[in-house]
């Protein structure tokens, strides 16, 4: 039996997902799951805006994995992906204001104020430890 082509992408895309997943990330793949978790989250809050291009592979999640081996990271660590979980990643990006739509992307809360960003530009043309080193100099300023 054939496999189907949603079947295909799911399988092509699972490995991207776990990439960031096994790092203790959780995957928001629903509205309702966005707004239980993204409002809500107290402290300092990341969100990987996760997508199938090169510069995620290449750049932003080895970066986010880099940093996430700093001493200081945030206390609570979500993922949505772009192109694959629309409705999430719609939903996430209320948040995101006053940034356009971007993926990949990386946003970082404090208390529920979004208080840094950095977009598909700010990733595609640096590499994972110039990513790192932004991110972990943003951990040190706004985490505990």
């Amino acid at each position: 039996m054939a496999m189907s082509f949603d079947q295909y992408m799911r399988d092509m895309i699972q490995p991207m997902r776990d990439e960031l997943t096994s790092l203790g990330i959780q995957e928001l793949r629903t509205p309702e799951e966005v707004e239980a978790s993204l409002p809500n989250a107290s402290g300092t809050t990341l969100v990987v805006i996760n997508s199938v291009c090169g510069c995620a592979a290449g750049q932003c999640r080895p970066g986010v994995a880099q940093a996430l081996q700093h001493d200081k990271k945030p206390d609570n660590l979500f993922t949505v992906f772009a192109g694959q979980d629309k409705e999430a990643t719609a939903q996430a990006r209320e948040y995101f204001a006053p940034f356009p739509p971007s993926s990949p992307s990386i946003a970082m809360f404090k208390d529920g104020e979004l208080v840094h960003f950095i977009e598909r530009h700010g990733i595609e043309d640096r590499s994972a430890v110039e990513i790192a080193e932004e991110l972990t100099r943003k951990f040190d300023e706004f985490c505990g």
